[in-house]
């Protein structure tokens, strides 16, 4: 059975139709990449799946159980969690603080400091733990804040575009914890540019287009997909 599942999703804006009868499957254990030249959809859909938007039509199950009507935090509290393209870090505390907010919910004592140092060091931020969090290089932020989206121990982790503003070697690296998190069994759905990121990553991809579902496959069918190289990829070449 498949972990989450759009049926039918449509949301307009106005008269603009954004998210156009969305169909979509995506499996326990995978790590999925949803793909798109701007304007195709992609963060509206984000959107609709953590409950940030309601949908005009159509329905939302996760893990069986129909979430359409759910607020984000109670679809957290099914077993979603999510990291968005802005860090949403506390940039006044220390690094390891931050992580403490995020993991005192559900550990106390010697069980949350061995778990605070399981991320850092997970993070490679050990070194890094007792600095002001705003301090950090922007893909050590970005990193800070997966490791609090983790903390939550997520069936289903959720990126929007992860590796935005990073260097090729982050990028690699935030990879890297990407197939991590997954060898341990989370499914990861990211929203993302960086194709050099998706092909390291993506074992289907999805692409949308005037939000439809355009193309899906392995990134390699993707890649060799004339229809898809007109509307996206042609594009990041001449880019």
């Amino acid at each position: 059975m498949a972990l989450l599942e759009l049926h039918d999703l449509n949301k307009h804006f106005g008269g603009l139709h954004v998210t156009n009868s969305v169909n979509l499957a995506f499996e326990p254990g995978e790590i999925h990449c949803l793909i798109g030249p701007n304007g195709a959809g992609k963060s509206t859909l984000f959107r609709l799946i953590l409950g940030e938007y309601r949908p005009g039509s159509g329905e939302i199950h996760f893990a069986g159980e129909d979430i359409t009507a759910l607020k984000p935090f109670a679809r957290i509290g099914r077993g979603m969690s999510v990291k968005f393209q802005v860090p949403g870090i506390f940039k006044g505390l220390a690094v390891r603080q931050n992580l403490e907010i995020a993991l005192q919910r559900t550990h106390r004592g010697a069980e949350l400091n061995h778990e605070i140092d399981r991320l850092l060091a997970f993070l490679g931020l050990e070194a890094e733990q007792k600095q002001t969090a705003g301090n950090l290089s922007h893909g050590q932020k970005q990193w800070l804040e997966i490791g609090m989206a983790i903390s939550l121990k997520p069936r289903m982790l959720l990126l929007d575009e992860p590796t935005a503003g990073m260097s090729p070697e982050e990028t690699f690296q935030t990879g890297q914890m990407v197939q991590r998190l997954n060898a341990e069994g989370m499914t990861v759905l990211a929203v993302e540019h960086d194709m050099a990121f998706v092909r390291q990553v993506a074992q289907r991809v999805t692409v949308l287009h005037l939000g439809q579902v355009f193309a899906q496959g392995t990134i390699e069918q993707i890649v060799a997909d004339e229809r898809v190289a007109a509307i996206y990829l042609g594009q990041a070449h001449h880019a």
